[in-house]
Order: structure tokens, then C-alpha cells, then sequence
């Protein structure tokens, strides 16, 4: 029962990551670069899944619960950066524009943003929801054992 913990536990901690970088993107969505310097580029956080141990099972196929593994659950590996292209806008007045008057920006897409940070909120509260019947079970099978 404590994988269920360890896999939820960081269920919650990836999809905190991704929350985290989605308003990063949304923050410099509309953000320019000054001529000569590179735009922000949105940030895509990469998950690792850490599955269950096949060796730790017994002949049966049942597992047992002697790892000595990492914890099974969802790792994050890390960020990297979108490779779409920047937005680049004309508009020769501007003091961001470059020689030829354009103007380059972020390649932060909003609306992308905000069906990946429905998904994410989606899965933790999925993840939320998973951990609070796991606790219900808990509970029950402790009240089971109870004398009256």
C-alpha cells in the first residue's frame, strides 16, 4: 500500500513542476527581445516514469514488498526549451525592432498554455483524488481490525 503513496505523492510533485512552468510561459508570453538577444522560449518540463521492479515478485507473480529500487511514481527529469519558433512582428517604431523593423517575441503560445495547464490540473486533482480514496481504504481496514 505505500506505493500507492510514493506513486501519487509524485504524481503531484511532477504536475507542481509542469503548474510551475506553464505560468512561467504564460508570464513572458507577451515578452520581447531587445535586438541582438535571444527571446524567451517557452519551457516544457519532461517527465520519467519509474515503473514497478519486475524482479521483486515471487514465483507466483505476486510482488513483495523488499525493494530496493527507487520508489516507483513519476520523476521529473527536467525542462527544455520549445523549439518553435519566435513570433516576430513588424513594426519599425518599436525600440525592440531590429534593422529591418521587426520586432522578435516569445514563442509562448497562450492558448497551448491553457490546455496544457487544464491537463496538469486535471491530473493532480485526479492524483488528489486517487490519495484520498487510498486513505479511505486505510481507514477501513484499520476499523476493521478494531474491537468493539
Amino acid at each position: 500500500m505505500s506505493d500507492i503513496f510514493s506513486i501519487v505523492g509524485s504524481s503531484l510533485d511532477a504536475q507542481n513542476a509542469r503548474m510551475g512552468a506553464i505560468a512561467s510561459n504564460l508570464a513572458n508570453a507577451d515578452s520581447v527581445a531587445a535586438p541582438g538577444t535571444a527571446p524567451y522560449r517557452a519551457h516544457e518540463v519532461v517527465f520519467e516514469a519509474s515503473p514497478l521492479d519486475p524482479t521483486d515478485s515471487d514465483s507466483d507473480g505476486t510482488s513483495t514488498n523488499d525493494t530496493t529500487a527507487d520508489d516507483p511514481g513519476v520523476s521529473v527529469l527536467g525542462t527544455v526549451l520549445s523549439n518553435a519558433a519566435p513570433k516576430t512582428t513588424y513594426d519599425p517604431s518599436s525600440p525592440y525592432a531590429d534593422a529591418q523593423g521587426y520586432v522578435t517575441g516569445s514563442n509562448v503560445d497562450p492558448v497551448h498554455q491553457m490546455v496544457d495547464l487544464i491537463d496538469s490540473s486535471n491530473s493532480y486533482s485526479a492524483s488528489v483524488a486517487v490519495l484520498q480514496q487510498a486513505d479511505r481504504v486505510d481507514q477501513q481496514l484499520l476499523s476493521s481490525f478494531q474491537v468493539s
